[in-house]
């Protein structure tokens, strides 16, 4: 890491004062080149000019050439040499560079993992005028991730996000007012929030991380009249699951965190991952998580059911049976698309209730701001809710897998 940090630097000094590009016109480039901006995509194209901008001792161009090599665009991909450019961002007042120092911080990418020094990373990013990094600082001192819970930090980096618009924040400081009991306060910025983008039945996806922000506000204004109520069995249920951001590809080890959170166990999202041999950043094999489970003696099992409609009908009729009985499961979806590498994703999350008369369901989703929650139409549950590659355990065949309380009355199906 020195090393590359060093290399980094030497180059960043010696700065071609004949070259006729300026270095805005050349980090210009670089970014239309990347993302396609009037010219066909290019990644080597971007990464030229991106260089030409960093060896210039630009800062946003560290954290443009970071993020290549932290993606693999236009190079090999190698997070020890992106967290070297991330950090020489991060010292030339790079706010965007503070975050993406933070996030391999977070997630032992390239560095060492260091949750306290990525909180510090954040809040630097947050000064700077970063507003997901304000969010995301305070939503890991809301759950007490990685490090001891802290309410007043929490409240200050949320109020610093939404200062700053941060849609993700709106969510963050609206679930703080809300807990508190100011409802009213919550219910104004969470409606301010879903007025910035269209809303719909469901969250999908596809949608960015501004979209999905405006529609958790959306969800959370409909939730309202089921929060804190007792189930009713067969007309709703919703378990009050205590949420925990993933952070960077940690969907797997987080959701089954909070599953054991919602046991009494006292477990963050690094602290289970760090019970599978896989190495922090990557993904997690579900054999792995329950391994895990054992550990940390939360009694779970996985069951399955078939990806058919029948399938999905025995699936649905179990899981309604351990909402009601304030029972969260965890389960996988699968992704398909052009947008996702190799034509298909995962993502691990957890159902925590559901609403009759909507046929809708409530996920508490890792990827997605605190309080995580988002309702989804029954017709898309049963698009997503199918894998077959959620471990060895899988075999390659597609089914609906969901961990589940081992005492449940349901057998493998």
């Amino acid at each position: 890491m020195r090393t590359a940090l060093i290399l980094i630097v030497a180059v960043a000094t010696a700065v071609r004062a004949d070259e006729p590009v300026s270095t805005r016109e050349a980090l210009l480039k670089a970014y239309q080149y990347r993302d396609g901006r009037g010219v066909k995509v290019d990644h080597v194209e971007a990464m030229k000019w991106g260089r030409l901008a960093a060896d210039r001792g630009d800062a946003a161009a560290f954290d443009f050439v970071g993020w290549m090599y932290f993606q693999g665009l236009g190079v090999k991909r190698n997070p020890e040499v992106a967290a070297g450019y991330f950090r020489a961002a991060a010292a030339g007042k790079s706010a965007a560079g503070a975050w993406n120092l933070g996030l391999c911080l977070h997630a032992a990418q390239g560095v060492d993992h260091d949750v306290p020094k990525a909180l510090e990373a954040w809040k630097r990013a947050a000064a700077l005028g970063h507003g997901r990094a304000a969010s995301t600082a305070a939503m890991a001192y809301l759950a007490g991730d990685g490090v001891p819970k802290d309410l007043k930090q929490a409240r200050t980096l949320a109020e610093r996000a939404v200062e700053l618009n941060d849609p993700a924040g709106h969510v963050v400081l609206g679930e703080m007012l809300y807990r508190s009991g100011e409802v009213e306060a919550a219910k104004k910025l969470w409606k301010k929030v879903a007025d910035t983008k269209t809303t719909q039945a469901t969250a999908q996806p596809v949608q960015s991380s501004d979209d999905l922000a405006a529609q958790q506000g959306a969800d959370l204004l409909e939730l309202l009249d089921y929060r804190g109520r007792k189930a009713e069995p067969g007309v709703f249920a919703l378990v009050d699951l205590p949420h925990i951001h993933q952070g960077w590809n940690n969907c797997g080890a987080t959701s089954c965190a909070m599953f054991a959170r919602s046991q009494g166990k006292p477990c963050g999202a690094w602290d289970y991952k760090k019970l599978c041999p896989s190495p922090l950043g990557t993904g997690t094999d579900w054999g792995d998580l329950l391994n895990a489970a054992k550990t940390l003696d939360v009694k779970c099992t996985l069951v399955t059911f078939t990806p058919d409609d029948a399938g999905f009908d025995k699936a649905t009729a179990f899981v309604r049976t351990e909402l009601d009985a304030n029972r969260p499961v965890v389960i996988d979806f699968k992704y398909t698309g052009p947008q996702y590498p190799g034509g298909e994703a995962g993502h691990t999350l957890v159902l925590v209730g559901y609403i009759a008369k909507d046929d809708r369901y409530v996920l508490c989703n890792p990827a997605i701001a605190t309080p995580g929650l988002q309702l989804m139409t029954a017709k898309d549950l049963k698009r997503h809710w199918r894998s077959d590659h959620y471990g060895a355990l899988s075999k390659n065949v597609l089914s609906r897998p969901a961990i589940v309380l081992v005492d449940t009355p349901t057998k493998k199906n």
